[in-house]
C-alpha cells in the first residue's frame, strides 16, 4: 500500500522578469499552494478522503509555457494554468471523486515536447 493515497507537486518556480520561460510564481510562493493543503485538509478531515494525501511544494517541473502547474500522483494527471479558485475542483473532483479536472489538463502530447501551440 502506497504512502500516500495522492501526492500533489505544486511547482513554485520563479525567474527574473527577463527570463526566456515563465514562471510558476512571482516570489517563490502561491496562494494555490496554500489553497489545495487548506482545502485538502478540510476534505480529510471530514473523511472525504480514503487515504492520507501530501500536497508538497516543487521546483521546476519544467512545463512553464504552461504553468502554473500542478502534477498529481500515482495516476500522473499534470494540470496547467492552475490558480488558487481551482484548487477546491482538484480536491472535490480528483481527490475525493477520483476524477481529472479535464479543463485543467495539460494534453499528453504537450508533456515534455519540443513544440507545442503553448510553446513560442
Amino acid at each position: 500500500m502506497p504512502v500516500f493515497e495522492h501526492h500533489v507537486f505544486v511547482c513554485q518556480n520563479s525567474r527574473p522578469e527577463d527570463a526566456p520561460r515563465a514562471s510558476c510564481t512571482v516570489d517563490g510562493k502561491s496562494e494555490l499552494l496554500a489553497e489545495l493543503q487548506k482545502r485538502t485538509r478540510a476534505a480529510s478531515q471530514a473523511g472525504f478522503l480514503k487515504g492520507p494525501v501530501r500536497i508538497n511544494k516543487a521546483g521546476c517541473l519544467d512545463q512553464c509555457e504552461h504553468g502554473p502547474t500542478v502534477v498529481v500522483y500515482p495516476e500522473g494527471v499534470w494540470y496547467g494554468g492552475v490558480t488558487a479558485a481551482d484548487a477546491a475542483e482538484i480536491v472535490e473532483e480528483h481527490l475525493v471523486n477520483g476524477r481529472p479536472v479535464e479543463r485543467l489538463r495539460i494534453a499528453d502530447d504537450c508533456l515534455n515536447a519540443k513544440t507545442c501551440p503553448h510553446k513560442s
